[in-house]
């Protein structure tokens, strides 16, 4: 057993001895002389792999130690001699939300500048020198800000979220984390079948483009990249995004401004449940009154009235999510147009209202002149009645006088029959004219109106102001 395991042990030393001592074949003395000097062997093996490991890290120090020896970091590289060229590049690890009535969205990224700093330039072991932030703020970094920008924040949990390369021949990679919430200017005629691109423009602070000049690292649709499905927009689709620079002169110089457009297309499905549907149930029902009696006061009175209040609650709380501009939105032509719909349709039922009072009191005077015309047969039949009585006692002998009664109570009563049919002839309930023309004249027209209205938004290709294209 301890043959066994002293072969084993030898795994540094030649295959034959470790064979001749699992054959037992030396003396246990000679067997325990060579456990000892394996175990120096092993020994000395770990001293010396230690004594490498710290040789390279003594020598990572000092290619530091020589890196900033008489490194001043207030000077840019190559000052005096070239342009400082930053070759920027943007990963978008989130994007959203927008708002709306700030105009402003939200945008988190790691933001990558790399230059060349011939001061630093090492020859080592190593290609590369993986840094943190502690060594990026002893070197010179650009001094790089966001011109649109509200409000930036580095991250700095659980240490600040950066990153520093240096490769031999002194060119440095600087990435950091950074959530920046720009500005977003909105154009909102379309709204809510609108486009917007909301850019991103970053740029030197104190350096104009004579010293300090920026260039995308990659081509146009590589320099921004943004992480599929990390976009938290609820209302808006990413569709893409491009790159662009431009120069602005200011009191101070020109200075090179790198500009990222995110392009956003607005989701109308929200609009269409909350707005748009209500606007034309409304629409209808105020339709719904072109049906009913025009002696229905009550009932096509409720129909206007409520339907007039309910577009107007309807436009206020379309407005609250937009900011106050001073021009009209596609939705409020919608809405404008529904209220005018509404607002018409109150208007005819007053009008049908009026003729039918006028239609009341022209009838009520062909009543009165009727009923002058019963009162004088009355009359008449009441003064037979009187002769009649006078002359009793020869009522009986002259055969011809029933003959004249039946004659009176006949025509008598067909005078009423008569009378009876008129009366029945002249009805109150009849539909009006303006009624009949308006139950096909407003369901056509507001049809006529939502094709064109669709048919003109949805096919419209998507207009953005205001993009800066690459120059």
């Amino acid at each position: 057993m301890v043959v066994c395991g002293t072969a084993r042990a030898l795994s540094g030393f030649p295959s034959f001895l470790q064979v001749s001592a699992m054959r037992g074949r030396w003396s246990p003395y000679f067997t325990s002389v060579l456990v000892s000097l394996t175990i120096l062997w092993q020994t000395r093996s770990g001293v010396d792999s230690n004594s490498t490991r710290n040789v390279n890290i003594t020598t990572f120090t000092k290619i530091l130690d020589s890196l900033l020896d008489g490194y001043d970091n207030r000077l840019r590289p190559g000052l005096g001699d070239r342009v400082t060229e930053v070759k920027t590049d943007i990963y978008v690890t989130s994007f959203g939300p927008v708002s709306d009535t700030d105009m402003e969205y939200t945008i988190d990224v790691f933001f990558r500048q790399s230059w060349k700093d011939e001061r630093l330039k090492f020859h080592g072991p190593m290609n590369i020198l993986p840094l943190n932030n502690l060594m990026a703020s002893k070197i010179w970094t650009p001094d790089t800000f966001f011109h649109n920008g509200k409000k930036s924040v580095a991250h700095n949990m659980t240490m600040p979220n950066k990153l520093l390369r240096i490769m031999e021949d002194g060119t440095l990679l600087y990435t950091m984390r950074l959530t920046v919430q720009a500005e977003c200017p909105m154009h909102l005629e379309d709204f809510p079948m609108d486009s917007h691109s909301c850019p991103l423009k970053f740029g030197s602070y104190a350096y104009t483009k004579t010293e300090v000049t920026y260039i995308w690292t990659h081509n146009a649709s590589q320099s921004v990249d943004v992480a599929a499905d990390r976009s938290r927009l609820n209302q808006y689709d990413l569709v893409g995004q491009t790159v662009g620079n431009q120069t602005i002169k200011s009191s101070t110089g020109e200075y090179t401004v790198m500009t990222a457009q995110f392009h956003l297309k607005r989701k109308i499905g929200y609009f269409v449940i909350q707005t748009y549907l209500p606007c034309i149930m409304t629409v209808i029902l105020s339709q719904v009154s072109f049906w009913l009696n025009r002696e229905s006061v009550p009932a096509r009175t409720v129909f206007g009235v409520t339907t007039v209040l309910t577009m107007t609650t309807l436009s206020i709380s379309a407005r609250n999510s937009l900011p106050k501009v001073a021009y009209a939105t596609a939705m409020d032509w919608f809405i404008a147009v529904c209220y005018a719909f509404v607002f018409s349709a109150l208007i005819e039922f007053a009008t049908v209202n009026y003729f039918t009072k006028r239609g009341w009191a022209w009838d009520g005077k062909t009543i009165v002149n009727e009923k002058k015309k019963e009162a004088a047969v009355m009359k008449k039949n009441n003064a037979y009645a009187v002769a009649v009585a006078n002359y009793a006692p020869n009522i009986t002998k002259d055969s011809t006088l029933p003959t004249i009664s039946k004659c009176g109570l006949t025509g008598n009563n067909k005078t009423a029959a008569e009378t009876k049919p008129e009366h029945n002839k002249k009805t109150f309930n009849s539909v009006s004219k303006i009624d009949r023309i308006s139950r096909i004249t407003f369901p056509v027209l507001f049809s006529s109106f939502n094709l064109v209205y669709w048919a003109t938004y949805l096919n419209r290709d998507p207009v953005i102001k205001d993009m800066d294209h690459a120059k």
